[in-house]
């Protein structure tokens, strides 16, 4: 593409479930009420059984964690935030499973981004607890303005580029309404990796991964009328 490189593939081991330091990615002051209660994953785990990978074992832990309650502000802005994983997670699940969709040397890269997103919807509705929304229906051509969203790479890649670039967006935006909050850390955390994404996916199509040294947040309302196109039931 453009007589660019192709980018780096991600090694095939490279599993967030197999990751020894899965709570790295927390605000340490939550990291010590999950660790200082060596009853929480072992229940946990043994409710999920077959399904007790890191990321959901810690969703499921992270609820009782959460048990007291969280400020309404947070929990508006932990919704908004899975309302995006929930389609980011879906898209490229969907995706993959398009036969003839993306080509073998790029599967790799997309299948670690999808695996990310799963992580972060499960983190994101165990720290909700009973408060986490349902995922909507969606409808990734955006009715029908992007008929071959799944059928055309280009077409598929230009929509991953455009969910990425949102959700680092998003993330940016909603960082003063979690100022304070044990929760801070980890959004920022999670919209790091969603740089990252929107970096790699622009790197598959052959373009710079970057435009320029300074990224504009986006308000919710202004995310929303982006999204709004691709989500069936709406908001």
């Amino acid at each position: 593409m453009n007589g660019l490189p192709a980018p780096a593939l991600p090694a095939e081991d490279d599993d967030m479930t197999t990751q020894p330091t899965l709570l790295d990615t927390l605000d340490p002051d939550l990291t010590a009420r999950l660790t200082s209660r060596r009853g929480l994953f072992s229940r946990a785990a043994g409710s999920l059984g077959a399904l007790a990978t890191a990321p959901t074992v810690l969703a499921v832990a992270s609820t009782e964690a959460f048990a007291q309650g969280l400020p309404g502000q947070v929990v508006d802005v932990l919704r908004f935030a899975l309302t995006l994983e929930y389609l980011e997670a879906e898209f490229y699940q969907t995706a993959l499973a398009s036969r003839g969709l993306i080509p073998g040397r790029y599967r790799p890269v997309f299948q670690q981004i999808a695996k990310h997103e799963v992580a972060h919807v499960r983190l994101l509705q165990g720290a909700l607890g009973a408060a986490a929304i349902p995922k909507p229906a969606f409808d990734f051509t955006a009715r029908g303005k992007y008929p071959d969203v799944f059928e055309s790479f280009d077409t598929f890649t230009t929509l991953s580029s455009t969910f990425e670039d949102l959700g680092v967006a998003a993330y940016k935006g909603q960082a003063g309404n979690l100022q304070g909050t044990p929760v801070l850390t980890t959004a920022l955390q999670i919209h790091s990796v969603e740089a990252r994404h929107a970096a790699e996916v622009r790197r598959v199509r052959g373009i710079i991964g970057w435009d320029g040294a300074f990224d504009a947040p986006q308000t919710k309302a202004q995310v929303l009328a982006a999204a709004m196109p691709f989500i069936a039931g709406g908001v």
